[in-house]
């Protein structure tokens, strides 16, 4: 991804934005990223994407199988806690 500063990005707003047009363009103040700059169809994409959803009830049975036979790792065993 390509990586900006804030100031850079005043500057050279024009050029930013045809190359958000390719990928994300990541902007930063202070050294830390704050904002990230990218075409709309990359953010519609995104978006329907994370409103994506599957019903366990859907799965196929190979996975319900597997999921069946899957064992926690006794270290997470205090979790069971959590849920009780």
């Amino acid at each position: 991804m390509a990586q900006t500063t804030a100031l850079e990005f005043q500057r050279k707003f024009g050029e930013f934005q045809h190359q958000a047009q390719r990928e994300p363009v990541e902007i930063t103040r202070h050294g830390r990223r704050e904002f990230v700059l990218m075409s709309a169809e990359h953010y519609d994409w995104l978006k329907a994407a994370a409103q994506r959803t599957h019903k366990t009830a859907d799965a196929l049975s190979i996975v319900i199988d597997a999921v069946e036979r899957a064992e926690m790792d006794p270290t997470h065993a205090p979790l069971d806690e959590l849920l009780k």
